[in-house]
């Protein structure tokens, strides 16, 4: 499984990698082989304010139906099309071209509350 070093985790599986005062966030690939095949995508539509915490989507599979939560305040930005007319991307390329949302972070002081790689290895090997 991969844990990229260059962005933090939450505890529901999101992640953010930063770059400048925009935040990308998609799911974890854990969270995606927990849910098996991605099916469907919701996700907001640019301008959206989001609270840290607040769900922002769903990413709808086989197995389940998962809300997605905003790991930071901000604007959503762009929400990625590419997931939506393809959402097998998400299975495929979790931490790269299965990105879900781009946000404007707000208070970069939020990112000090979420997890490094080996925090969240450690989360999900319980």
């Amino acid at each position: 499984m991969n844990f990229p070093a260059d962005v933090k985790y939450t505890k529901d599986h999101e992640w953010v990698r930063v770059q400048g005062g925009t935040g990308t966030v998609g799911i974890t690939e854990y969270a995606q082989g927990e849910l098996g095949d991605v099916v469907f995508v919701e996700l907001p539509a640019p301008g959206k304010k989001l609270s840290r915490g607040e769900s922002f989507g769903t990413v709808e599979a086989v197995k389940a139906v998962s809300d997605l939560f905003s790991p930071v305040s901000g604007s959503v930005l762009e929400a990625n099309k590419e997931i939506q007319d393809s959402p097998e991307l998400v299975n495929k390329d979790s931490f790269g071209s299965g990105w879900m949302i781009k946000i404007s972070i707000d208070n970069p002081v939020e990112l000090d509350a979420l997890m490094d790689a080996e925090a969240y290895k450690k989360l999900v090997a319980h």
